[in-house]
């Protein structure tokens, strides 16, 4: 191994939520004099932030076209990324994926990189690397808390090789027993339901998502976690003694506050020229991203909570999948009484840009784990309202820290108007919720510290990548 000229391929899942942090990292390693082939599809290489013109020697972007399936009409056209595809044809986008282990398999066996470093869903990654005697390492994009609840080392998601470790949806609703501290992390019933089906349902792919996670974990050198000792200690700790291999946090991979977002837009100046109206860490910010398909129902409530609130909102809404346009995505008549209270904005915002202004102060949104890095470096508030994969572990990590609260819910998972106007209330006004702004304001000094996860943390993992390569699997 050539240590001043380390050579690390990417394989991150087609899932935003993973291929941005993906790409943070390989920001964070060119940035350490590290050369990085970032591997994807073309559309997904294209829609990805552009790359900083000086670590352009150092980031090579490899693009492999998504493979065809059988039924050409199960995907839909240019779908390469979860966000292109509905929730029941998932399973198809993984299918595809895991063709691209063929291209893949081919590059590795040509460059002969020191690392790969792999998703979860990459479990083929496991034989490529053994058979070119590459070093393996899968980078979870979760927290340290999510990480931990998915399973005990060396079997996770499963005891031997067949049995469910976790038995039953019911199993999932308490922290797992091998925790050693107080800990609320754990789904709820209606939660728990969808969360096994979804880690166990062996889908068109043939292959589970619990068996993808443990093959990946079991068969890495090291684990690298998006996380950070000041903010999870504790999970960090107990997952290193658990696995007795290297569990090595590479920090929170804050987006850098001094770049510029590319682009531009006329409606932006209004956004900005409204929020500089607005009163110091007044105003909520609202965002659920493009991978939470809320329901009509849920959407009306949300919009109906932030009215009973009183609270200055800046709403990003991209259009609903059934909103026939948007005005159709909203109560009648609400943008119009949200008027002077609160903005909705429709489609793609600068959201870096908000959430950085002095007038914001808190968030209701999902949950994701970036999400939550990307709002806590600012100090703000947050109010969180889970739905899918691992958003309501996160939900109940960030509670459990005090940092934020939760929306309050029904058994079957419902929520009302009247809910999300408490929760916002608490968040951002209250005098019972001034412990919760003081507790999220100093997670800003951790979360914003540039210094620590770049030099710090990062500079560790080099470190590792540099020094931690014998006998590579």
């Amino acid at each position: 191994m050539d240590r001043d000229h380390l050579h690390v391929v990417m394989l991150p899942w087609s899932a935003f939520g993973h291929l941005i942090p993906f790409f943070q990292l390989s920001i964070a390693l060119a940035r350490s004099g590290i050369n990085v082939s970032f591997v994807s599809t073309p559309r997904n290489i294209q829609r990805l932030p552009k790359l900083p013109p000086s670590l352009a020697t150092f980031i090579k972007f490899v693009e492999f076209p998504l493979p065809t399936l059988d039924n050409n009409d199960i995907l839909p056209e240019g779908a390469e990324a979860s966000v292109d595809v509905p929730v029941d044809k998932l399973e198809y986008l993984k299918l595809a994926y895991d063709r691209l282990q063929y291209p893949i398999n081919q590059f590795v066996a040509e460059q002969l990189p020191d690392w790969i470093i792999a998703d979860y869903s990459a479990h083929w990654a496991v034989e490529i690397a053994q058979n070119y005697n590459v070093g393996f390492i899968y980078f979870a994009v979760f927290s340290a808390a999510t990480v931990v609840f998915f399973g005990k080392p060396p079997n996770y998601f499963f005891v031997g090789d067949q049995k469910k470790a976790w038995p039953s949806p019911e199993s999932l609703t308490s922290p797992p027993e091998w925790l050693s501290f107080p800990s609320s992390v754990a789904f709820r019933g209606y939660e728990a339901v969808w969360a096994h089906a979804g880690a166990y349902t062996v889908d068109a792919s043939g292959i589970s998502d619990a068996a993808r996670f443990t093959k990946v974990v079991r068969a890495c050198k090291a684990l690298a976690i998006r996380s950070c000792r000041e903010f999870e200690v504790e999970f960090l700790s107990l997952q290193e003694k658990l696995m007795g291999k290297p569990v090595i946090p590479i920090g929170l991979l804050p987006p850098k506050r001094h770049e510029e977002t590319e682009g531009n837009d006329s409606s932006w100046k209004t956004i900005f020229e409204w929020l500089d109206k607005q009163e110091p860490k007044s105003v909520l910010f609202v965002g659920f991203g493009s991978e939470c398909q809320l329901s009509k129902e849920q959407l009306y409530e949300i919009a109906y909570g932030l009215q009973l609130s009183q609270v200055p909102f800046l709403w990003a809404l991209r259009k609903p999948f059934w909103a026939i346009d948007d005005e159709d995505s909203l109560p009648s008549g609400f943008i119009d009484t949200a008027s002077g209270k609160g903005m909705v904005c429709m489609g793609w915002v600068p959201q870096k840009e908000i959430l950085a202004h002095p007038s914001i102060g808190g968030s209701l949104f999902h949950s994701g784990w970036g999400s939550a890095i990307e709002m806590l470096q600012f100090g703000h508030c947050l109010v969180v309202l889970p739905f899918i994969f691992d958003q309501p572990l996160n939900a109940r990590l960030l509670v459990d820290k005090g940092v934020a609260v939760e929306v309050e819910r029904g058994e079957d998972g419902s929520f009302s108007r009247d809910g999300i106007a408490k929760a916002v209330k608490l968040a951002m006004v209250l005098e019972e919720g001034d412990k919760l702004r003081t507790r999220a304001r100093e997670a800003a000094a951790i979360f914003g510290d540039e210094n620590l996860h770049q030099v710090n943390y990062i500079g560790h993992f080099v470190e590792y990548l540099k020094h931690g390569g014998s006998n590579k699997i």
